[in-house]
């Protein structure tokens, strides 16, 4: 999967998605035709993502009652910050590392959830290894830097956007985003589904996941 120098998928914690109790969505974004990714300029500042300290975070939900949490590794990323803003980036997901941590390591539960998560019901990790985010555009909006990217999921390509706050401090930057929901149906992962005709209402998973970010780097 190829994607241009700089441009960001976030970053340090990636808390992925569901949908409260409520029934109530954070932030939804409407996935949009993949759109002109970012370019790094001459006066940037460039910052590599500490790939250590940087974490995929998820969290999905049955559509009646009922979620499941966990975590990725980012194995990659990169962003550039101008006059103190950013500017454009990018990161890379290993969808193989995927981790559930709401069930015990040692319970059988969590390798049956892990397997399937992975499997072609979701993320068909064995055929697409890896995810990705690039930058687009960074809008200040309601006092919130909003962050719009292509994100690349199972060969998918769509253009998301989130809330997020950005700091800069000396050769460390951080970008956090404030929890957001994308649908996954989008991004080919219909398994489960309510909008299907033979799945049964009382088992069906949520289309809605919640999805956050956390980054941090360090100045080039």
């Amino acid at each position: 999967m190829r994607i241009k120098f700089l441009s960001i998928f976030a970053l340090t914690t990636l808390t992925l998605f569901a949908v409260s109790c409520s029934g109530e969505k954070k932030n939804e974004t409407d996935a949009e035709t993949a759109k002109t990714e970012k370019t790094i300029s001459e006066e940037a500042v460039k910052y590599k993502v500490d790939t250590a300290n940087t974490t995929v975070t998820w969290k999905g939900s049955k559509a009646i009652g009922g979620s499941h949490n966990g975590t990725m590794n980012v194995t990659s990323g990169a962003f550039a910050v101008k006059d103190g803003k950013l500017e454009s980036g990018n990161f890379i997901i290993d969808v193989a590392s995927l981790k559930v941590v709401d069930i015990p390591a040692e319970d059988e539960g969590n390798a049956k959830l892990k397997g399937h998560l992975l499997s072609k019901d979701f993320f068909d990790a064995e055929k697409h290894g890896s995810a990705a985010f690039s930058i687009t555009a960074v809008k200040e909006e309601n006092g919130k830097t909003m962050i719009e990217g292509n994100l690349t999921l199972k060969d998918v390509k769509k253009n998301i956007s989130f809330p997020a706050t950005v700091t800069v401090n000396g050769n460390k930057a951080m970008i956090v985003s404030e929890v957001f929901t994308i649908d996954r149906t989008d991004f080919g992962m219909q398994y489960g589904s309510s909008s299907l005709a033979d799945t049964i209402k009382d088992k069906a998973i949520s289309d809605d996941v919640e999805l956050s970010v956390k980054l941090v780097a360090t100045k080039q």
